[in-house]
């Protein structure tokens, strides 16, 4: 078809030649109704790009399936205008799902992972707990660091501390137990 043709061809007629692939049909579809389409789809969506690529996407649609519009059933430019609000009207559904969803994450990983009290609680029990090693004596002190805070175990400890294996465990122990009462007193243990 001529360019003139096109010009005065009908949206029927156009249709059928996208239907025989001619792009030069769906260009003129396109020039006389992408227009309208894009002003529909902005005003649902208010994003210039979603709407571009919804008016991509009706139009790629006419050209895969053009048998899809019944000139009998209406005008070229209701039809898709049609497929543009649903189309539109999915996307909607589709973000305004995907964000309830993401809140909905958002919120269950909050509640779950911050508990201020418990956090405070922590912070206190943490003081408490180093408050009561530095009163212990150096040697109790230095073998339950080691071995607690240090990943060690007794013999390492007692290397390290160049002491015997027994008197590590029982200055861990000692310590320890010195640690429990104060901790009992203040109302933690």
């Amino acid at each position: 078809m001529s360019v003139d043709q096109l010009e005065q061809a009908s949206d029927a007629t156009l249709v059928v030649s996208i239907g025989r692939y001619h792009e030069d049909a769906l260009a003129e579809v396109y020039r006389r109704h992408a227009g309208a389409v894009f002003a529909l789809s902005r005003r649902l969506l208010s994003d210039r790009t979603l709407a571009e690529e919804i008016v991509q996407e009706v139009f790629l649609r006419l050209w895969n399936d053009p048998d899809r519009f019944d000139p009998q059933r209406g005008s070229l430019r209701s039809y898709l205008l049609a497929q543009c609000h649903g189309r539109s009207v999915d996307l909607i559904r589709s973000e305004s799902s995907r964000r309830r969803r993401e809140e909905k994450e958002l919120t269950l990983a909050a509640e779950a992972g911050y508990d201020l009290e418990r956090e405070v609680w922590d912070l206190a029990v943490g003081d408490r707990v180093k408050n009561a090693l530095r009163e212990l004596p150096d040697g109790e002190r230095e073998a339950i660091l080691l071995a607690y805070f240090g990943g060690h175990t007794y013999r390492e400890v007692a290397d390290l501390l160049d002491t015997p294996e027994g008197t590590v465990k029982s200055r861990i122990r000692a310590g320890l137990k010195k640690m429990r009462g104060e901790l009992t007193a203040v109302g933690i243990g």
